[in-house]
């Protein structure tokens, strides 16, 4: 069973929040180093491209080229105080779904949603006692009515703009998917979502470099049922 082999190869996919380089000025970015031991190569890809188009064409084009075992999808996002959420918490997605693909039609609501699950990581989740909620995502860092309402109905507890797109393709090309989503504004906070933003984008990043450091450290040498 694929579950029970070993993890050799992890690619950790960096959403563009997560990073403060200039926008769409170079597309990919890949590096690769040995983690610990030769046995597990972890594969940093950073996307500077915001939104959910260029992060599904890169996930894609980086699972066909570099085949990994495990894909971890590490960014920041918004987040509903209400739901127990803080800045700088760095949560665990347990699925993703969209909030701006409103198709009010019978059974295409429900592709419109696009729920996917996570990789289920009971142990990881527990190791590390990080938090985990529902990832919604969209395309535009504002949120209109329409969007608080489906975000709401969905029951989700973060925002951002690329998870549920990076777990489409994960699914489509059956490669188990972990998000880590460092909260860098409240959605239901007083202060202007951009301000928040970049109030917090670094001491944010410094803790989601170090919980995936945290994250790679605890996959190192285990199988896909270990975690």
């Amino acid at each position: 069973m694929e579950e029970m082999k070993q993890v050799r190869r992890v690619l950790v996919d960096l959403s563009p929040r997560s990073s403060s380089s200039s926008l769409c000025k170079r597309r990919l970015n890949l590096w690769s180093t040995s983690w610990d031991s030769p046995k597990l190569l972890v594969m940093i890809l950073r996307i500077d491209c915001v939104g959910t188009v260029p992060s599904s064409l890169v996930t894609f084009a980086s699972i066909q080229a570099l085949h990994p075992d495990i894909l971890i999808n590490a960014g920041t996002c918004g987040a509903f105080k209400v739901k127990g959420a803080n800045i700088g918490d760095v949560f665990l997605a347990s699925d993703a779904v969209f909030h701006d693909r409103r198709i009010p039609i019978p059974m295409f609501d429900l592709y419109g949603v696009g729920l996917r699950q996570a990789f289920s990581t009971p142990n990881l989740l527990n190791h590390l006692n990080l938090k985990i909620g529902r990832l919604s995502t969209g395309d535009s860092l504002d949120m209109s009515t329409q969007d608080e309402s489906l975000i709401i109905a969905n029951d989700a507890t973060l925002k951002d703009m690329e998870g549920a797109a990076v777990a489409y393709v994960a699914d489509l090309l059956k490669v188990p998917v972990i998000f880590l989503k460092a909260v860098t504004d409240l959605i239901d906070g007083d202060k202007p979502t951009a301000e928040e933003f970049l109030k917090n984008l670094a001491l944010v990043t410094s803790a989601l470099q170090e919980t995936a450091t945290n994250v790679i450290n605890f996959i190192n040498g285990k199988t896909l049922s270990d975690l």
